[in-house]
Parts: C-alpha cells; sequence; structure tokens
C-alpha cells in the first residue's frame, strides 16, 4: 500500500479508517505453511480475535485455514463466513459450562484448560473428544499482559496436574485427541519455544490416541525499520525435524497446529487518522488527531509501538512531534517522534494496525468507531460502515424518571 492509494482512500471513506491489504495476509500464511511444508499434517488455524470482520475471515477460508476461536460468538461468526465445524477449535478461558456444552452441539473441536471445567464435561459428555490445553510454565512474550505460560498466569492446566488430568480421563471414560499450548505473543527465543514444545510432545505421550499438537503461536511482526522478528523459518525448520520424529516414536502422523493471528493480519492493517491540531506547549509539539485510545489502545495498553507517518507531506522537513489523541485521557500514540513536518489537515498513517486494534475498539467517550475497508485483488471494499449516533443509541433502554 503506498502513500498515494492510502490518502485516496481517506478521500473516498474518510477518517479515521482502518485500511487492511489481503495480499499481505496471503503472503503471510504462505509463509508460515511453507516454514513448515515437511509436516506431512498441518493446519494453521487463524486467531479470530486478531481481527473478525467476516470478510477477513472468508478470506482464511478460502485459503483453507482454520479457525482458531475463544468466545461463541466467534464460532457463530466463524460458521457464518463458510467454516466447516471440524476446522473451527474453541479455546475458551473462565466461560461457563454451558457455553461450552452449546458450542460442543455445533460440532467444533473443544479446547478445555481447567480441571473442574473437564471433569464435569467428561461427566456428562464423555463422547465428546476434547483436546487440553496445558500451562508449561514458561515465561514468553513481549510484555507481561500478552505472557500466558508463566506459572501464575490464568490459562491452561498446570504440567504439573497432566496425573490430574489421567485421573479424570479414566474416571469419566472420555478421550483427549490434542494436546496444545500457549506461551505468550512476540516471541523471540525459538529456543525457548522449542524448550516449551518438549514439555508439550512429553505431555502427548501420557495419552494413546492424539489427533493433533496445537502449539500456539505468538511470532513477532517486525513493527519499524530495523526491527527483529521471530526467524519462523528456523523454527520450521527446527519443530519440523522434532515434530517428525514425535510421530515416528508415537506410531502416528499426527497433526501440527498453530494459531497465529498477529503474524497473519498485523502488517497487512493501516489506521489513518487526520491531524486537528498542532499545539506547542513549553516543552512538545503535540499533534493531536481525530481518533483515540477508542480507536487503537494498543500503545497505552500494551505500550505497543506503531510506526507512524505523515503520508500527506512525506518529504518535508523531519521535526519531532507527540502524536496524541483527542480522548479525555492521556493517549499517547507516539512521543517525540521524528515525523517529516505536520500541519493540521494532514494525514498520518499508523502501521501494523491490523491485529488487536479494531477488535479492541470502543465507544468510549460516546465516540464512533470507524470504518473498515478491504483491498482484495486491487480493489477496495467497505466491509464495516462508520457508526453514527443512531449506533450509539441503538441497544440503550430510555425510561421515565
Amino acid at each position: 500500500m503506498d502513500r498515494k492509494a492510502l490518502l485516496e482512500l481517506t478521500g473516498k471513506y474518510q477518517s479515521p479508517l482502518y485500511v487492511y491489504d489481503t495480499e499481505k495476509i496471503i503472503s503471510q500464511y504462505k509463509k508460515i505453511t511453507g516454514a513448515f511444508s515437511k509436516v506431512k499434517n498441518l493446519k494453521i488455524n487463524y486467531a479470530a480475535k486478531a481481527l473478525s470482520n467476516i470478510n477477513i475471515l472468508k478470506v482464511f477460508n478460502s485459503l483453507k485455514s482454520g479457525l482458531d476461536t475463544v468466545s461463541i460468538q466467534e464460532v457463530k461468526l466463524g460458521l457464518k463466513a463458510g467454516f466447516a465445524p471440524e476446522n473451527i477449535i474453541y479455546t475458551p478461558n473462565g466461560v461457563s459450562l454451558q457455553e461450552i456444552e452449546d458450542v460442543a452441539k455445533l460440532g467444533i473441536q473443544i479446547n478445555i484448560d481447567n480441571l473442574s471445567i473437564l471433569e464435569l464435561f467428561g461427566q456428562k459428555h464423555p463422547k465428546v473428544p476434547v483436546c487440553i490445553r496445558i500451562n508449561p510454565h514458561i515465561m514468553a512474550g513481549g510484555n507481561s499482559k500478552i505472557s500466558v505460560g508463566h506459572i501464575d498466569s490464568k490459562f491452561g492446566i498446570s504440567i504439573h496436574q497432566v496425573p490430574h488430568i489421567k485421573r479424570v480421563v479414566e474416571n469419566t471414560g472420555m478421550r483427549i485427541n490434542g494436546v496444545h499450548m500457549h506461551t505468550g505473543s512476540d516471541i523471540l527465543d525459538i529456543d525457548t519455544f522449542l524448550r516449551a514444545s518438549e514439555i508439550l510432545f512429553n505431555t502427548a505421550k501420557e495419552f494413546d490416541n492424539i489427533d493433533f499438537i496445537d502449539f500456539g503461536s505468538g511470532f513477532k511482526v517486525p513493527y519499524k525499520e530495523g526491527d527483529i522478528s521471530t526467524n519462523i523459518e528456523e523454527l520450521g525448520k527446527k519443530l519440523s525435524q522434532r515434530f517428525n520424529n514425535f510421530c515416528k516414536e508415537y506410531g502416528k502422523d499426527v497433526t501440527l497446529m498453530f494459531e497465529p493471528g498477529k503474524f497473519l493480519v498485523s502488517e497487512a492493517g493501516y489506521f489513518l487518522a487526520k491531524v486537528n491540531v498542532i499545539k506547542q506547549t513549553t516543552s512538545t509539539v503535540f499533534a493531536g488527531i481525530d481518533s483515540g485510545l477508542n480507536h487503537l489502545i494498543r500503545p497505552m495498553f500494551y505500550n505497543s509501538y506503531h510506526h507512524i507517518e505523515n503520508i500527506s507531506n512525506p518529504k518535508g522537513r523531519e521535526r519531532f512531534y507527540s502524536i496524541v489523541g483527542y480522548i479525555c485521557e492521556s493517549d499517547t500514540f507516539g512521543s517525540n517522534r521524528r515525523i517529516n513536518e505536520i500541519s493540521e489537515g494532514d494525514i498520518l498513517c499508523f502501521h501494523n494496525a491490523g491485529a488487536y486494534c479494531y477488535s479492541m475498539a470502543s465507544n468510549y467517550n460516546s465516540r464512533y468507531r470507524p470504518a473498515e475497508v478491504m483491498i482484495y485483488k486491487g480493489k477496495d471494499y467497505l466491509i464495516r460502515k462508520r457508526e453514527t449516533f443512531e449506533d450509539i443509541l441503538k441497544n440503550q433502554v430510555e425510561v421515565s424518571v
């Protein structure tokens, strides 16, 4: 996506605006499948929570991807997008037994991450095979909020509780058909990932009829020029060899699964916002835009970095700006960024806006959520309308007071 095309889209659909380049999504999907091409049975399940617009889900379905979901609503979105039930895996956390049962009725692969629910589900539905989510007690990820495999995490069943899992299986007669882990996001240390994988292999050996092993994801993508990212090719080479050896030891060709979200859609997304005001203070030059943490909360929530460029003045003299939003909070997108000179009315482009950006948007300050546009085979499509005041009031019930 070049600057001219993005400016044209902003003129056509107004700002703020999310734009998704499906060519990049497809190339990332081919990159990960290519890295594990030596594995006989490979299944990539796109993590719907990263970007759940139904049109993006349809793109992944056309690629023969599976779908990783964490709620019954995501499951229903996946089914509506055309995914077959057997191509959807459901990995909730802290939900009710009723929701899990409702998902199971739809024919979806269930992944359970706590002993209590495992026992209750096994007692009531012993013929429904389930996957178990293991907590390997491995600290990984780029931020404490996205590190989910350590000992104090709420996610997964402790690796030390495998004997308890086996006791539940024996008492209920249920079948465990998969094992799963997810250590965290923004993983750079391949050796740490491989160490956690060994824990998962050893866990899989505890069960006689495993169909798949799900290694989660969390692969890091570059956020700025010169940034480092997960070497997916190296990981593919090392893990594929180990996985193939495991299959020989196990006596069965099981399926290798991943559930990438950010890796597949982050770099495909662009967020476009217009500069409302340039404000000079005693120490800082602020560029205030027509957006805020209600549209893109990651910098405030995760301290994440998004490269910001002025696509209206790409050759202007570089100056230092702090890019801030219009929300009644300290919603700073970037402090003291070196950006081509910004004037009021310019369009700023935020990169890596495909994953966990729109999906975490809100109506905070009673602001509208922005529109979404998808570029598919060179053509732009409006895939979500910009909200209106009627949308703000839609589900509110006025009473006489």
